[in-house]
């Protein structure tokens, strides 16, 4: 797929993996929709970008979703890309210290931002992007989500975080074969641990250590090259159904 002169569509797209896909996708030569709850930081970097234009939305809700992907099929340009990058983080155990279940209310929360909100986003996204005329071997669209290697070897404190991130990864490739009739391709990105908002709240040395700890490079992933793979997948149409890590070869210790 050319990016150029198609309209993108991007969750989570304020900060972090998400800001960084949208820088991509803009200086691809799309015209991106910025969603995100942060208006004032997507505002900001709608302004910066250019063709870009932000829509402030709650993922787990039906009516804001819609009205991004209405604002975002509404540009002028066909709607071919949606990368869903809206996610939350929390850890607690089973049992705490105490006994004490984990709450429910919390794995619920994690469940329904991360793996309802993605499949809401892909829904809806999916029926614009059903809208558009085919293009080379018929092909409308892509739709890229967002998982993490915490859905293979989640860790101590994290079983919220990586079921959620398992239901991304198990509902890719269903969602790739559901859509192939419509020419739209569904692929994940799990990446490993990355220079994202939510790591940036670590100690710098807390942060030092985990980039230690991956096999080559010895760092933290970039946003910028997580962007990069939203590029590859969608310059690349026999990417389909697939779920990529990019970790630097690490495999997660259980803490």
């Amino acid at each position: 797929m050319d990016i150029r002169g198609t309209a993108a569509l991007v969750t989570g797209g304020a900060s972090g993996l998400g800001e960084a896909t949208a820088r991509m996708l803009s200086a691809a030569g799309a015209t991106v929709t910025i969603v995100d709850r942060d208006e004032d930081r997507g505002s900001a970097l709608a302004k910066e970008l250019g063709n870009a234009q932000f829509a402030a939305a709650d993922v787990t809700d039906e009516a804001d979703v819609q009205a991004a992907v209405d604002h975002a099929a509404g540009t002028g340009a066909p709607l071919r890309i949606a990368v869903n990058c809206a996610g939350i983080a929390w850890l607690g155990r089973t049992l705490n210290k105490d006994n004490s279940a984990h709450a429910l209310a919390d794995f619920v929360r994690v469940i329904t931002v991360n793996l309802v909100g993605t499949f809401n986003v892909l829904r809806l996204a999916a029926g614009a992007i059903a809208g558009t005329e085919p293009g080379e071997d018929g092909e409308r669209g892509l739709i890229v989500n967002t998982a993490s290697i915490a859905a293979y070897e989640g860790q101590i404190g994290q079983v919220a975080y990586a079921a959620s991130k398992g239901g991304v990864v198990g509902l890719t490739l269903p969602a790739a074969r559901d859509l192939s009739v419509l020419g739209i391709r569904v692929c994940t990105i799990a990446p490993g641990t990355f220079e994202t908002p939510m790591m940036m709240t670590l100690p710098e040395a807390a942060r030092a250590s985990l980039g230690q700890s991956v096999p080559f490079p010895k760092r933290l992933g970039r946003p910028e090259e997580y962007a990069k793979t939203v590029k590859f997948l969608a310059e690349n149409g026999m990417m389909n159904g697939e779920v990529i890590r990019v970790d630097g070869a690490i495999r997660m210790a259980p803490k």
